[in-house]
């Protein structure tokens, strides 16, 4: 059996907010039809890496390559034409548009592929009938489904997703992560952000824990025991702890 093509690959990256190096010596790879998850306290560096692949931030250092090509300095809209699209933390949406005009903004810039208006609002049923309403008047579940929605009409090779469950009740987020088989059938990948734990070991490929923006831990969930990556979360030196 033929492994996933890589989608996504970060090679010793490093990223500064002024002189604070923000993520240091990072590198992951992500797959097609994979999810994998960074998690870590405030201030691990987790949206900073987000932004970086998203051409947001510029690396100091390092590569970020998107099917084997270097996009490490390219604008933030090539980027996108090319297939990485984000779904920011705060959703930023535009309040006075519509359900349908926020969604149509994501096809702006797009790639061939399937995600359409049509195929958009299969993924969450409710926004077909409410495609006419300002997103102003959403709830906050309603408007991550449309800011995922808006960043799939690029029809994305990766997925950034920043903070997916920050402020959403459980039952919706149990809702934003049934969406993902779907998401991965189109060929996609997702790089997501995740302040819940257990959410990330549960439902992700591969988990990377950062800590003061260096990786600390990372594997596939299965192989990782609870104990070591609340260690890594938290910055405990097991040795000491015991």
């Amino acid at each position: 059996m033929n492994s996933p093509q890589t989608c996504l690959e970060i090679r010793g990256l490093d990223v500064h907010h002024g002189q604070l190096r923000a993520v240091t010596d990072l590198s992951l790879t992500v797959a097609e039809r994979q999810v994998v998850a960074v998690i870590g306290a405030n201030g691990a560096g987790k949206s900073t890496l987000l932004r970086c692949v998203a051409g947001i931030l510029p690396a100091s250092r390092g590569e970020i390559l998107l099917d084997g090509v270097d996009v490490t300095r390219l604008p933030t809209h090539r980027r996108v034409a090319l297939g990485i699209a984000s779904v920011p933390e705060g959703r930023r949406l535009f309040g006075s548009l519509t359900v349908e005009e926020n969604l149509r903004t994501g096809a702006y810039r797009h790639r061939a592929g399937p995600w359409d208006l049509a195929a958009v609002t299969e993924l969450f049923p409710w926004m077909a009938d409410r495609r006419r309403q300002r997103s102003s008047q959403l709830s906050g579940g309603e408007q991550q489904a449309v800011a995922i929605c808006r960043a799939l009409m690029s029809n994305p090779r990766v997925l950034l997703l920043d903070e997916l469950s920050l402020g959403l009740a459980p039952v919706v987020v149990t809702r934003m992560y049934e969406a993902l088989p779907r998401i991965l059938e189109s060929g996609c990948a997702v790089l997501l952000v995740e302040q819940d734990v257990s959410k990330a070991l549960a439902m992700t490929d591969q988990v990377h824990c950062l800590l003061e923006g260096r990786t600390v831990l990372s594997g596939a969930p299965a192989d990782l025991d609870r104990k070591s990556v609340e260690a890594a979360y938290f910055g405990i030196d097991r040795r000491e702890a015991g």
